[in-house]
């Protein structure tokens, strides 16, 4: 083991071990085009990867990225991003034990939003901006599940709409940055979201429009007619750094604060449409196409689903993390024919992709043992996960008279899950979800109501209100109940 390290910096790159891959351009010259707002391991593992490796492989200086973050608690990225002069190290663990190093140098700035607000909306409003980028989670986007209307009842909506030069959230900058766009007479710059919501672009456009309609119509008018929103499909998985990753680079001789964990898969499929440029991403692995529908359906009814799948099933029966419970044989089969029997029947064909390969790729992918993923990371939010990734496929399939009886177990899981916040030997679980306190208290009610989880509407529609579901999730609600042992369930259902 090495006792000496070197710091990770620009000064430093020369220093690194040989095996590290590090940025060949000269970041000096780099413009910040790109504000990226949520500077996450999602986001340094894709975006912030694809912009890495065009800029070393073309001559492009305008296409550099400056995160931003909204929240106080972005301060301790920001820190050691600013610390490291912006750089980092993508970890990139094969299935076969192979690790890859390779030095991240696209993002060239960071700022607190918290800080100076004015600041960050100086920054997006600058002519230099040609895209602002999002990875700000589900619970960012302010709409409700159900009706997909924004939510105006939020305290920050109400602060925004009072204060449009104080923002706190992200349709507040937004708005206030384009309306100095606008005002200085200057092309309006693209929206991006790089969340996995279905139609993240479409669903951006709406919410920020009800926002700025509510703010100042005219305004609205112009963004309408003036900014592109493209819709996008995003995949790689990058679960959270541990401890263990920065001292696995430590002795290697390196010493990263923050580095990123990845899979080597990644997958950026993109609609073309652009407000004011936008970088040649083709030219490094993305897909550019007319209409991202049936990849973006595809991939969150098959992987994000099949996370939910495994992280609620798994944190009951015990598993810590994705690879654990693929390594499971039960958990595997059982992972699989939930994706054979009631995703793939409710899937549109997708142009290019052989849909068996597809979920064969899934499941090796998942079960890299080299890739932990945790299931508490897998878990958290899932009141604004489960709306889109699940409940649209049970809905399908109850229309269709098609099976919903995997389906049906998860969703009695996180019932029990968020009821008694242990797995089946009573070990505490740790649950992050915005709605902890409404799931927990409708969850707590099963005994007097069998049905009073499914009652969320906002989350369930009216799942409760269609007696082929409720059947057959209540049969299950009361063997779990009666016997926490999940995995009896589940070999009953694939029998």
């Amino acid at each position: 083991m090495m006792t000496t390290f070197i710091a990770l910096n620009q000064s430093n790159l020369p220093h690194l071990p040989e095996s590290f891959v590090r940025p060949t351009y000269d970041r000096s010259k780099l413009k910040a085009g790109i504000v990226h707002i949520g500077v996450g391991g999602f986001h340094r593992s894709h975006e912030a990867y694809y912009t890495d490796e065009l800029l070393a492989n073309t001559q492009s200086t305008e296409w550099g990225i400056c995160g931003v973050g909204l929240r106080e608690a972005d301060r301790k990225i920001g820190d050691v991003l600013k610390q490291q002069d912006y750089l980092y190290t993508l970890i990139v663990k094969h299935p076969d034990g192979q690790i890859e190093n390779r030095v991240i140098g696209s993002i060239i700035d960071f700022m607190l939003a918290s800080d100076d607000s004015s600041a960050v909306i100086n920054k997006m409003a600058n002519e230099e901006t040609k895209i602002v980028s999002l990875t700000i989670t589900e619970g960012g986007y302010h709409f409700n599940p159900v009706t997909n209307e924004f939510d105006f009842d939020h305290p920050d909506v109400q602060h925004d709409l009072a204060n449009p030069a104080t923002p706190k959230m992200v349709f507040g900058y937004l708005t206030a940055a384009l309306k100095k766009r606008r005002d200085a007479g200057l092309p309006a710059f693209t929206v991006q979201s790089c969340d996995n919501i279905q139609h993240n672009g479409d669903m951006t456009r709406k919410m920020l429009l009800a926002f700025a309609r509510k703010q100042d119509s005219d305004l609205a008018t112009w963004i309408e007619a003036e900014v592109r929103f493209p819709n996008a499909m995003v995949d790689r998985i990058t679960p959270v750094t541990t401890p263990a990753d920065i001292a696995t680079l430590k002795d290697a001789g390196v010493d990263d604060a923050w580095p990123v964990v990845c899979e080597p898969f990644h997958q950026w499929v993109i609609e073309d449409t652009f407000s004011n440029g936008r970088p040649e991403w083709e030219s490094v692995g993305a897909q550019f196409v007319p209409d991202v529908t049936p990849y973006e359906t595809m991939k969150i009814r098959l992987l994000n689903a099949g996370h939910s799948v495994l992280g609620l099933l798994g944190s009951i029966h015990g598993h810590q993390t994705i690879d654990g419970c693929i390594a499971d044989p039960l958990f595997a089969t059982y992972l699989r024919q939930f994706m054979d029997v009631e995703a793939t029947p409710v899937l549109a064909p997708v142009e290019g992709i052989d849909l068996e390969e597809y979920k064969s790729t899934l499941i090796t992918r998942f079960g890299n043992p080299n890739v932990k993923d945790n299931l508490a990371r897998i878990c958290l939010e899932s009141s604004a996960k489960l709306p889109t990734f699940l409940i649209p496929t049970i809905a399908e399939n109850l229309k269709k008279g098609g099976s919903v009886k995997y389906a049906a177990l998860v969703i009695a899981a996180w019932c029990y899950y968020s009821d008694k916040g242990t797995d089946k030997n009573g070990v505490a679980l740790d649950i992050v979800d915005a709605m902890k306190a409404e799931l927990h208290e409708a969850a707590s009610n099963t005994a007097k109501d069998k049905l009073s989880f499914l009652k969320l509407d906002d989350i369930f529609g009216e799942l409760a209100q269609t007696d082929a579901f409720t059947s057959e999730y209540t049969r299950q609600l009361d063997a779990l109940y009666a016997n926490p042992d999940i995995a009896v369930l589940m070999e009953e259902i694939i029998k």
